[in-house]
């Protein structure tokens, strides 16, 4: 006893309770073990005693339980001395040892196991139990789902198992749990918490009025969300158009060459993507590298067609748009031609490297394609590049003095010829690094570049003509309004649109959006 009690001390009673209420919480220590033995054996019973240890295993949480019970549910749990064992893996077991169930316990089963996965140390089980309790809406998963959400450490799943939480709150018989659960799920953009909060709307008159509010904010979020993801798509069919343009804004803005023909060249680019990939296929080391390794291998190709073009047909149209215009039409067609004999008609596939491939979700739950992520990224790194190209080295230098004033700039010693071969090459080399792009979403076919070089002279005409600055901003106005009408229009309609309005536009401002200034322009 304690000397407090012997002494005749006041405070010996709570002493004693104190006493007490230690010795229960160390004989509890151990209960959820005894609980989990004794109740292992009940596996083995008839079906009645079956269903009931099942339930009783999956209220549990041990994680213990969950092999077990996922061979039971696989006819894989066998009857052993003293208990049950699993069969181990190869062909399904039979004979009299095999534990047999029913529906009844099936039914059971799926609900324990869908409790228990919520401690599997499987992030992939985890995340599904999450959505089954999700489903289930029960009040009796509260405890599971809050002591689960204690120790979950993904975000994803831990976003998953608050909105089961949230659900399973909406079952609870007291009006309180039931407004939190309210208030998690209107906290979320989530269309499948929205869904539960319309199924339990007319379940309860009391809360209809929280649950409209949560759903309202639920539809806010959800077309915050719409919005964005849209001006994602946007935004990634402007970065396709820009690496479209951006070929045709030298060859066309700069020159002065109207080259029908530009098209092929992205068809060209993605056809030298393709044969890379088939080169290096069989290298384990060079094949992850085939793609960054396509890009300066098709920017040299298409730099080298555009420049023999130029030095073979071009320059003896100079000043006569209307035959440069036909002779470049007339290249266009051959070239295709040629990739058919050589590749055939049938399209061709090139595999995304693994850190291209699927989604990336950004915050808000708004999920975007990594690979059009990247094709955004690798637009804005070569229009730097090529604004780079122009106005930072030799070469850029002697291409803006012979557009300026290609006599003066001869007088000068610099070799016109020569830099309207170069230009042209370079122009030509933009359009092939536009067609490894456009290799990652599309599938590479002999008319690749034809549905690309109208949008790629609207982008030119709109944003001004020479005007690296104007391509920009052209090309990601023009897919993001293309975008924003094609849920109300259509596809087809969209584009009408935006060619109407460009041609309204044009009637405004004939230089569009950036016209050059000085001798450039007067020329």
């Amino acid at each position: 006893m304690p000397a407090s009690l012997a002494s005749g001390d006041p405070h010996g009673t709570s002493s004693l309770i104190r006493w007490f209420l230690l010795l229960l919480l160390l004989a509890a220590l151990p209960a959820r073990g005894q609980d989990f033995d004794s109740l292992v054996p009940g596996l083995a019973g008839g079906f009645t005693q079956q269903a009931e240890a099942v339930e009783r295993l999956g209220a549990l949480g041990d994680p213990r339980a969950l092999p077990l019970l996922r061979a039971l549910s696989e006819s894989r749990l066998l009857r052993a001395e003293g208990g049950v064992r699993v069969a181990p893996d190869g062909p399904a077991p039979s004979g009299p040892e095999v534990i047999r169930i029913n529906n009844r316990v099936r039914v059971a089963l799926r609900g324990a196991l869908g409790r228990l996965q919520l401690v599997s140390p499987d992030p992939a089980e985890r995340l599904a139990a999450a959505d089954g309790l999700l489903r289930a809406r029960s009040a009796e998963d509260i405890p599971l789902l809050e002591a689960a959400l204690a120790r979950e450490a993904v975000p994803r799943i831990r976003a998953h198992m608050e909105l089961a939480l949230g659900a399973a709150r909406l079952g609870s018989p007291d009006p309180a749990v039931r407004r939190a659960g309210i208030a998690a799920l209107g906290g979320t953009a989530s269309p499948e918490a929205r869904a539960v909060l319309l199924a339990a709307r007319g379940t309860d008159e009391a809360l209809s009025a929280d649950v409209n509010a949560a759903v309202a904010a639920i539809d806010r979020r959800l077309s915050l969300r719409r919005a964005a993801e849209t001006a994602f798509q946007g935004l990634s069919l402007g970065s396709v158009l820009l690496l479209a343009a951006l070929g045709l804004a030298v060859t066309f803005g700069v020159m002065g060459v109207i080259n029908m023909a530009h098209g092929e060249f992205v068809m060209i680019g993605a056809y030298t993507t393709v044969v890379v990939q088939e080169a290096l296929r069989a290298s384990p080391t060079l094949a992850p590298w085939s793609l960054p390794l396509a890009i300066p291998a098709a920017f040299l190709v298409t730099a080298a067609i555009g420049a023999a073009m130029e030095r073979g047909l071009i320059r003896h149209l100079y000043g006569r748009p209307l035959e440069t215009l036909l002779l470049t039409f007339g290249v266009g067609m051959v070239l295709q031609q040629v990739v058919r004999l050589v590749f055939g008609a049938q399209n061709r596939e090139v595999i995304s490297p693994p850190w291209m491939q699927g989604t990336l979700t950004l915050p808000f739950d708004i999920t975007v394609t990594q690979n059009r992520a990247w094709i955004i990224l690798f637009a804005l790194a070569v229009l730097a590049a090529t604004f780079a190209a122009i106005r930072l080295t030799r070469f850029g230098l002697e291409m803006r003095a012979v557009v300026q004033n290609r006599r003066i700039a001869a007088t000068m010693g610099i070799r016109t010829g020569r830099v309207d071969a170069l230009t042209f090459a370079f122009g030509s080399g933009i359009a092939g690094l536009a067609g490894v792009a456009l290799s990652q979403i599309d599938n590479v076919s002999p008319n690749l570049g034809t549905s690309y070089i109208i949008d790629s002279f609207m982008v030119v005409v709109f944003g001004g003509v020479g005007s690296l600055l104007g391509t920009l901003i052209g090309a990601f106005t023009l897919g993001v309004v293309n975008k924003l009408l094609e849920p109300w229009a259509g596809a087809v309609l969209a584009k009408v649109a935006v060619l109407v309005g460009i041609m309204l536009f044009i009637q405004r401002r004939p230089k569009g959006l950036f016209a050059l200034k000085g001798r450039a322009a007067e020329s």
